[in-house]
Protein backbone atom coordinates (compact mmCIF):
# COMPACT_ATOMS: atom_id res chain seq x y z
CA UNK A 1 0.00 0.00 0.00
CA UNK A 2 1.13 3.48 -1.08
CA UNK A 3 1.81 5.60 2.01
CA UNK A 4 2.56 9.34 2.65
CA UNK A 5 6.38 10.85 3.31
CA UNK A 6 6.79 13.99 4.74
CA UNK A 7 8.69 16.15 2.09
CA UNK A 8 11.73 18.55 2.68
CA UNK A 9 11.46 22.31 3.01
CA UNK A 10 13.21 23.79 -0.29
CA UNK A 11 14.23 26.59 1.94
CA UNK A 12 16.47 26.56 5.40
CA UNK A 13 13.83 27.20 8.55
CA UNK A 14 15.37 30.93 8.89
CA UNK A 15 14.44 31.19 4.89
CA UNK A 16 11.38 33.30 5.49
CA UNK A 17 12.48 35.52 8.54
CA UNK A 18 11.17 38.35 9.68
CA UNK A 19 7.59 37.37 8.11
CA UNK A 20 8.14 33.94 9.82
CA UNK A 21 10.55 32.97 12.50
CA UNK A 22 12.49 29.84 11.98
CA UNK A 23 11.10 28.52 15.15
CA UNK A 24 8.00 28.66 13.87
CA UNK A 25 8.69 26.61 10.70
CA UNK A 26 10.68 24.46 12.06
CA UNK A 27 7.88 23.18 14.76
CA UNK A 28 5.34 23.08 12.25
CA UNK A 29 7.07 21.46 9.32
CA UNK A 30 8.68 19.13 11.79
CA UNK A 31 5.91 18.55 14.35
CA UNK A 32 2.53 19.60 13.35
CA UNK A 33 2.82 18.34 9.57
CA UNK A 34 4.64 15.23 10.50
CA UNK A 35 1.92 14.75 12.94
CA UNK A 36 -0.51 14.85 9.44
CA UNK A 37 1.72 12.66 7.34
CA UNK A 38 2.08 9.82 10.26
CA UNK A 39 -2.04 10.33 11.17
CA UNK A 40 -3.05 9.77 7.46
CA UNK A 41 -0.93 6.56 7.29
CA UNK A 42 -1.85 5.27 10.67
CA UNK A 43 -5.56 5.43 9.22
CA UNK A 44 -4.78 3.62 6.07
CA UNK A 45 -3.45 0.92 8.26
CA UNK A 46 -6.49 1.09 10.75
CA UNK A 47 -8.73 0.58 7.35
CA UNK A 48 -6.70 -2.14 5.65
CA UNK A 49 -7.11 -4.15 9.03
CA UNK A 50 -10.75 -3.30 9.66
CA UNK A 51 -11.21 -4.55 5.83
CA UNK A 52 -9.18 -8.10 6.47
CA UNK A 53 -11.34 -8.74 9.58
CA UNK A 54 -14.90 -7.02 8.06
CA UNK A 55 -15.11 -5.18 11.27
CA UNK A 56 -16.76 -1.81 10.37
CA UNK A 57 -17.66 -0.46 13.70
CA UNK A 58 -15.15 2.59 13.09
CA UNK A 59 -15.76 3.41 9.69
CA UNK A 60 -16.87 6.85 10.24
CA UNK A 61 -14.14 7.74 12.13
CA UNK A 62 -11.75 6.21 10.19
CA UNK A 63 -13.02 8.04 7.44
CA UNK A 64 -13.07 11.15 8.64
CA UNK A 65 -9.41 11.06 10.37
CA UNK A 66 -8.02 10.22 6.60
CA UNK A 67 -9.82 13.03 5.28
CA UNK A 68 -8.61 15.47 8.35
CA UNK A 69 -4.87 14.23 7.90
CA UNK A 70 -4.76 13.64 4.49
CA UNK A 71 -5.76 17.25 3.97
CA UNK A 72 -3.74 18.37 6.32
CA UNK A 73 -0.43 16.76 4.56
CA UNK A 74 -1.51 17.83 0.95
CA UNK A 75 -2.68 21.41 2.15
CA UNK A 76 1.15 21.78 3.75
CA UNK A 77 3.02 20.08 0.75
CA UNK A 78 1.30 23.17 -1.28
CA UNK A 79 2.26 25.85 1.70
CA UNK A 80 5.76 25.14 1.82
CA UNK A 81 6.00 25.97 -2.14
CA UNK A 82 3.83 29.07 -1.80
CA UNK A 83 6.32 30.69 0.19
CA UNK A 84 9.29 32.02 -1.11
CA UNK A 85 12.01 34.94 0.78
CA UNK A 86 12.12 36.87 -2.15
CA UNK A 87 8.76 36.79 -3.18
CA UNK A 88 5.34 39.25 -2.48
CA UNK A 89 4.41 42.12 -4.19
CA UNK A 90 1.58 40.58 -7.15
CA UNK A 91 1.65 38.87 -10.13
CA UNK A 92 3.15 40.18 -12.70
CA UNK A 93 3.48 40.26 -17.16
CA UNK A 94 7.43 41.00 -16.59
CA UNK A 95 8.02 38.09 -14.37
CA UNK A 96 6.08 35.36 -16.15
CA UNK A 97 3.10 35.47 -14.49
CA UNK A 98 0.62 37.57 -16.10
CA UNK A 99 -1.67 34.35 -17.04
CA UNK A 100 -2.52 34.47 -13.65
CA UNK A 101 -2.98 38.21 -13.10
CA UNK A 102 -5.50 37.91 -15.65
CA UNK A 103 -6.78 35.49 -14.12
CA UNK A 104 -7.24 36.93 -10.96
CA UNK A 105 -8.11 40.65 -12.91
CA UNK A 106 -11.19 38.54 -14.58
CA UNK A 107 -12.22 36.25 -11.55
CA UNK A 108 -11.99 38.94 -8.92
CA UNK A 109 -12.61 42.37 -10.40
CA UNK A 110 -8.40 43.29 -9.25
CA UNK A 111 -5.59 42.11 -7.94
CA UNK A 112 -6.65 44.44 -4.40
CA UNK A 113 -10.25 42.96 -4.61
CA UNK A 114 -8.87 39.21 -4.60
CA UNK A 115 -6.05 40.38 -1.76
CA UNK A 116 -8.96 41.59 0.39
CA UNK A 117 -11.40 39.01 -0.36
CA UNK A 118 -8.32 36.46 0.95
CA UNK A 119 -7.38 38.23 3.81
CA UNK A 120 -10.46 38.10 5.22
CA UNK A 121 -11.43 34.64 4.41
CA UNK A 122 -8.18 33.66 6.46
CA UNK A 123 -7.83 36.19 9.11
CA UNK A 124 -12.29 35.48 9.90
CA UNK A 125 -11.49 31.20 10.30
CA UNK A 126 -13.82 30.22 12.97
CA UNK A 127 -11.34 28.00 14.94
CA UNK A 128 -8.78 26.23 12.75
CA UNK A 129 -8.70 26.17 9.26
CA UNK A 130 -7.36 28.05 5.88
CA UNK A 131 -8.07 30.69 3.23
CA UNK A 132 -7.49 29.19 -0.25
CA UNK A 133 -7.34 30.55 -3.91
CA UNK A 134 -8.30 27.51 -5.86
CA UNK A 135 -8.74 26.64 -9.25
CA UNK A 136 -12.55 25.58 -10.12
CA UNK A 137 -13.03 23.63 -13.07
CA UNK A 138 -16.63 23.43 -13.82
CA UNK A 139 -16.57 27.71 -15.03
CA UNK A 140 -12.97 27.84 -15.22
CA UNK A 141 -12.44 30.69 -12.69
CA UNK A 142 -10.62 31.75 -9.53
CA UNK A 143 -12.34 31.34 -6.16
CA UNK A 144 -11.43 31.99 -2.52
CA UNK A 145 -12.43 29.28 -0.18
CA UNK A 146 -12.86 29.15 3.57
CA UNK A 147 -11.60 25.97 4.58
CA UNK A 148 -12.69 24.70 8.19
CA UNK A 149 -9.78 22.60 9.62
CA UNK A 150 -8.00 20.80 6.81
CA UNK A 151 -11.06 19.29 4.61
CA UNK A 152 -14.38 20.79 5.26
CA UNK A 153 -16.18 23.54 3.36
CA UNK A 154 -13.76 22.81 0.34
CA UNK A 155 -15.96 23.42 -3.18
CA UNK A 156 -15.61 19.62 -4.93
CA UNK A 157 -13.06 18.99 -7.79
CA UNK A 158 -11.53 22.70 -6.73
CA UNK A 159 -7.59 22.75 -7.18
CA UNK A 160 -5.53 24.56 -4.33
CA UNK A 161 -3.30 26.86 -5.56
CA UNK A 162 -2.34 29.55 -2.76
CA UNK A 163 -3.24 28.25 0.58
CA UNK A 164 -2.98 30.86 4.02
CA UNK A 165 -2.39 28.83 7.24
CA UNK A 166 -5.00 30.16 9.94
CA UNK A 167 -4.34 27.55 12.31
CA UNK A 168 -2.59 29.23 15.14
CA UNK A 169 0.32 26.83 15.34
CA UNK A 170 1.02 28.66 12.21
CA UNK A 171 1.64 32.13 13.67
CA UNK A 172 0.95 31.81 17.64
CA UNK A 173 4.59 31.77 18.68
CA UNK A 174 5.34 34.96 16.51
CA UNK A 175 2.30 36.81 16.79
CA UNK A 176 0.22 35.91 19.56
CA UNK A 177 -3.55 36.34 18.51
CA UNK A 178 -3.29 38.63 15.75
CA UNK A 179 -4.06 36.72 13.13
CA UNK A 180 -4.68 39.51 11.44
CA UNK A 181 -1.15 40.83 10.95
CA UNK A 182 -0.21 36.93 9.82
CA UNK A 183 -2.24 37.67 7.12
CA UNK A 184 -1.42 40.50 5.95
CA UNK A 185 2.43 39.64 6.70
CA UNK A 186 1.97 36.69 4.63
CA UNK A 187 1.59 38.63 1.15
CA UNK A 188 5.32 39.70 1.70
CA UNK A 189 6.40 36.13 0.95
CA UNK A 190 4.18 34.57 -2.18
CA UNK A 191 6.02 32.67 -4.20
CA UNK A 192 3.67 34.01 -7.41
CA UNK A 193 5.59 31.59 -9.98
CA UNK A 194 4.69 28.78 -7.78
CA UNK A 195 0.89 29.71 -7.55
CA UNK A 196 1.13 30.55 -11.57
CA UNK A 197 2.26 26.86 -12.40
CA UNK A 198 0.13 25.78 -10.43
CA UNK A 199 -2.74 27.33 -11.99
CA UNK A 200 -1.33 26.57 -15.20
CA UNK A 201 -1.17 23.07 -13.99
CA UNK A 202 -5.09 23.31 -12.85
CA UNK A 203 -6.32 24.58 -15.96
CA UNK A 204 -4.28 21.61 -18.61
CA UNK A 205 -5.94 19.01 -15.96
CA UNK A 206 -9.30 20.47 -15.91
CA UNK A 207 -10.68 17.74 -18.11
CA UNK A 208 -9.80 15.23 -14.88
CA UNK A 209 -13.41 16.13 -13.44
CA UNK A 210 -16.29 13.61 -14.43
CA UNK A 211 -19.27 15.45 -14.66
CA UNK A 212 -20.74 12.72 -17.37
CA UNK A 213 -19.26 9.39 -17.99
Amino acid sequence: MSTYTLPELPYDYSALEPVISGEIIELHHDKHHAGYVKGANDTLEQLAEARDKDAWGSINGLEKNLAFHLSGHILHTIYWRNMTGDGGGEPLERDGTGELADAIAESFGSFAKFKAQLSKAAATTQGSGWGVLAYEPVTGRLIVEQVYDHQGNVGQGSVPILVFDAWEHAFYLQYRNQKVDFVEAMWRVVNWRDVSARYTAAKERANNLLLAP
